[in-house]
């Protein structure tokens, strides 16, 4: 019975020491955290292919309001929060906002997924090479969804780890005004 204690006291003390590893390994590959206010530089060179075909070049939407959301379609929060998402750009896009779906997934469930459940903004497909994205925008553990708002001169206002809600666009849009 000793013996079994030992055994699993060990491998509780390896998995930490391999969580905090990784953890300092992953946090020593991001850069210093982004704070509100902060421009957001990363990839805004890069064009996105989009779904229906053609790209997504981001720097289009420069001096715009601008909600970067990242998702995937195996996400269930993702999923449920996109209704919302196509409402806001919906309902903002005459006061100049823009909301801008970036999938960390592969083409294909991206394409079949929009198929069954479109949503009337644009949407790149960057696969896992979002993730980097991400975490150069603070999200250093790379969870999903991960919302980014940006004001007309692109520095970041808001950010939020997890499923959005309508009381933080409310509260995002007057925020911007």
């Amino acid at each position: 019975m000793k013996r079994r204690g030992w055994i699993f006291g060990t491998a509780a003390v390896a998995a930490l020491g391999a969580g905090a590893g990784a953890a300092w390994w992953q946090r020593g590959s991001v850069p210093a955290e982004v704070k509100p206010g902060d421009q957001a530089q990363a990839a805004w060179g890069d064009a996105l292919e989009r779904p229906e075909g053609g790209s997504l070049a981001l720097a289009s939407f420069a001096g715009k309001p601008l909600l970067v959301n990242f998702w995937a379609t195996w996400c269930p929060p993702c999923v449920r929060e996109m209704p919302l998402l196509d409402r806001f750009a919906q309902d903002h896009r005459a006061t100049g906002w823009t909301v801008v779906g970036i999938a960390v997934d592969q083409m294909k469930p991206v394409r079949e997924f929009l198929a069954r459940q479109p949503v009337s903004y644009p949407i790149g497909v960057a696969g896992l090479d979002a993730l980097t994205w991400v975490r150069s925008l603070g999200n250093v553990g790379g969870g999903l969804p991960f919302t980014v708002l940006m004001d007309r001169s692109g520095a970041i206002v808001q950010r939020k780890i997890g499923e959005l809600h309508a009381e933080d666009l409310a509260g995002w849009a007057a925020a911007t005004r």
